[in-house]
């Protein structure tokens, strides 16, 4: 059942990328040496679902990523997704997202995964997102490192707290192009926090406006301490969650992103820990500066290790 169940998912997977033309349920279970009664049964029970339901939905989970993603018309859409006309489709989007496909694309909530008990699930541009076969569970040193960053960025702040205006917005002359321009120690500690804010956001499909950049942050520290308080929190709670449940493997929708993205909950721990590392070091440079120097150089050996 594994390979039949199996050589009917990369189908489904080629006919959706464009590599190979829709096989039919009848062609599918002619190349597994079974009748068409049988392959229907192998697949629901495999799937939990039939296999026209199965791919029928797929196709609307694309549908939907593609009014979100694409200036194209609904009809163009309809048709790609196997609809015969605007009206059929309209009825089959808003039976499975509960409105139209006009006012879906106006939704700040925009996460495409239907329900399905298989958990396979359309992946952008053009593929399948599969469930993880094993639990993934991260090192006890990842949510260790993930405790130091938010510990770390605290301390950051209230090292921030000692300083003056002129001294926070103080142009920082070390600056990396593409990834923080024109900073000051205000603005990368803001960053810091609303990175944090920003991930957690996406997480739980909750609309987040970007701040604004570089050296017109006027965010004031004891805003700062507030917000890390619970941004910094909450996320070391999920980190830990997500490393008891060995769910690290296991994909979300960003919808931050214009337009949305998919990504593993692995991959975005390792994306804040990388970026969140390089604006630390800039700060606990920019702080010898400004004759701050009790947090040393930031390093996470000992805190790790304790």
């Amino acid at each position: 059942m594994t390979d039949v169940y199996a050589d009917f998912v990369a189908a489904v997977a080629e006919s959706l990328d464009g590599s190979a033309p829709a096989a039919t349920g009848t062609t599918l279970a002619r190349r597994a040496y079974l009748s068409r009664f049988h392959f229907d049964r192998v697949i629901s029970a495999a799937a939990g679902e039939p296999p026209a339901a199965f791919r029928r939905r797929l196709l609307l989970e694309r549908a939907a990523y593609r009014l979100l993603a694409e200036d194209v018309g609904v009809l163009e859409i309809a048709v790609d997704a196997g609809y015969g006309s605007h009206e059929a489709f309209t009825r089959a989007f808003a039976r499975a997202y509960g409105m139209s496909p006009r006012s879906w694309r106006g939704e700040p909530s925009r996460v495409f995964f239907l329900a399905a008990p298989s958990g396979v699930h359309f992946q952008p541009p053009a593929g399948l997102r599969l469930p993880a076969r094993r639990k993934v569970r991260g090192m006890d040193v990842l949510v260790r490192m993930v405790e130091h960053h938010v510990w770390l960025t605290g301390e950051l702040i209230e090292r921030g707290a000692r300083l003056d205006a002129a001294a926070l917005d103080r142009p920082i002359e070390l600056s990396v192009e593409g990834i923080d321009d024109d900073t000051s120690i205000r603005y990368l500690l803001d960053r810091l926090v609303w990175q944090e804010e920003m991930w957690l956001a996406s997480v739980e499909d909750r609309p987040f406006q970007v701040p604004e950049c570089g050296r017109d942050v006027t965010t004031p520290i004891p805003e700062l301490r507030t917000r890390h308080a619970d941004a910094g929190a909450r996320f070391v709670a999920l980190v830990n969650r997500l490393n008891d449940e060995g769910r690290f493997d296991e994909s979300f929708v960003d919808t931050t992103c214009e337009p949305p993205r998919v990504f593993t909950y692995g991959g975005m721990v390792a994306h804040v820990l990388t970026f969140a590392a390089h604006r630390r070091c800039v700060l606990v440079g920019a702080f010898h500066s400004a004759g701050v120097t009790d947090l040393g150089f930031g390093d996470p050996m000992e805190f790790v290790a304790g």
